[in-house]
């Protein structure tokens, strides 16, 4: 049995304690505290001025945001003095004047990590390593984004939201998850090319080499659910942008390198979108077992290499966490599947290196073998997720061959 454990064999070994969890409060203020000492220091050169014009567009107003809601105690613009939360010209312009250096401050910052972010992924791609990321469809409603954009949001003369983002009840919540984002005027934004949504995803293309599309189903239909319910259960679908969308983003910024989320209660209309568009969908592991073979999710039903793999994302749970909860029908079948009379995190990460999908994603959780205390995320809850950590010295030489060794295997090397 020791011999077992050590090996991964067992489905409920112990798991060591997880490190300590992120202190986010603590780390934005001494992060804070670190930057405005470096502002004291430091004097704008041509590279700040070139950033300023390029960036213009958002900077501008996400800076003046920002000083703002320092002002104003950090509050919600919905409730700043009405002539700044309604952007009232003459205010705005005073509000510059004031405010100038807070205004430089937040440009200093944003100029600092497009530098460094730029420096990280050259060396990135000089490696041969792509850099993936993320593009939620909606934005919070404290943003400089709606702030500065009302007229493309659902908002009522206060500028509180009229109707809310959420998800119907689904896998993973009995009564739908309730986000709570602003919705889109889709109709408005369709007048100008969507030039909000270009603007905004060339600035993603220009950070990642790919780019996961969260939500992808809401450009075909997403859930509508009136301001102040308290769950998302009493919403409805409302229709999305569509191909159009797509087609405009396409005009503007050429072929796209996306990924769409397609996860969650997929309509056929969802998977023609995608299809049409030819872009890879996600296939997840642990969603495989609780039918039988014609499981969409078990890599003999992908059907083609257009898709992305992966063990698990950040709203399941480990691997481990979800084999030491799985059922008995689903183990059995697992074990089945593998051939295997005891799985391991391992066997289930050699699985998806195996499939035909053209790209394969594995959580670190999942490649340091880790149970459900070090979980992610976990959907419909709002407390205490996002505060794992990765320590240093956690991925060893050992596990990056072993990866490398699966890699070299199944042609993923190159």
């Amino acid at each position: 049995t020791e011999n077992l454990v050590r090996a991964g064999l067992l489905p409920e070994a112990p798991e060591e304690a997880p490190p300590g969890p992120v202190d986010y409060p603590a780390v934005t203020a001494e992060k804070t505290q670190r930057l405005r000492e470096a502002y004291g220091r430091w004097r704008p050169k041509k590279g700040f001025h070139v950033f300023r014009e390029e960036h213009g567009s958002w900077l501008e107003d996400y800076a003046l945001y920002a000083a703002l809601k320092e002002r104003f105690g950090g509050r919600p613009w919905t409730e700043w003095r009405k002539e700044y939360a309604q952007r009232d010209a003459k205010a705005l312009s005073r509000a510059r004047r004031d405010l100038a250096g807070e205004i430089r401050f937040h440009q200093f910052v944003q100029y600092r990590f497009f530098s460094d972010w730029g420096e990280v992924k050259a060396a990135a791609n000089a490696a041969g390593i792509e850099i993936m990321g993320d593009v939620p469809i909606f934005v919070s409603h404290d943003s400089a984004d709606v702030w500065a954009n009302r007229d493309l949001f659902f908002l009522d003369e206060r500028g509180e939201p009229t109707v809310v983002a959420g998800v119907p009840p689904d896998y993973f919540s009995e009564t739908g998850q309730l986000w709570g984002n602003p919705l889109y005027r889709w109709d408005r934004m369709r007048r100008d090319g969507y030039s909000w949504w270009v603007a905004r995803m060339r600035m993603a293309l220009a950070r990642c080499d790919l780019v996961r599309v969260d939500h992808f189903r809401g450009f075909q239909a997403y859930w509508e659910v009136p301001a102040g319910e308290e769950t998302a259960a009493n919403g409805r679908w409302a229709r999305g942008p569509g191909t159009e969308f797509f087609e405009s983003l396409r005009s503007a910024l050429g072929e796209l390198p996306l990924v769409a989320e397609d996860l969650g209660e997929i309509t056929p209309d969802v998977v023609a979108l995608r299809e049409e568009l030819g872009l890879p969908g996600m296939k997840v592991l642990q969603f495989a077992w609780s039918s039988g073979p014609e499981n969409p999710f078990l890599p003999h039903n992908y059907g083609g290499e257009d898709w992305i793999a992966y063990t698990g994302t950040h709203d399941n749970d480990t691997t481990a966490g979800w084999w030491s909860t799985a059922s008995p029908k689903e183990r059995i079948f697992a074990r089945r599947y593998l051939g295997r009379e005891y799985a391991s995190v391992w066997d289930f990460v050699r699985l998806v290196y195996s499939s035909v999908a053209k790209r394969v994603v594995v959580p670190a959780q999942d490649v340091l073998g880790l149970g459900s205390r070090s979980r992610m995320n976990t959907p419909g809850t709002a407390e205490g997720n996002w505060r794992w950590r990765l320590e240093e010295g956690a991925l060893t030489p050992e596990l990056a061959a072993r990866l490398k060794k699966l890699a070299q295997t199944y042609g993923r090397d190159t």
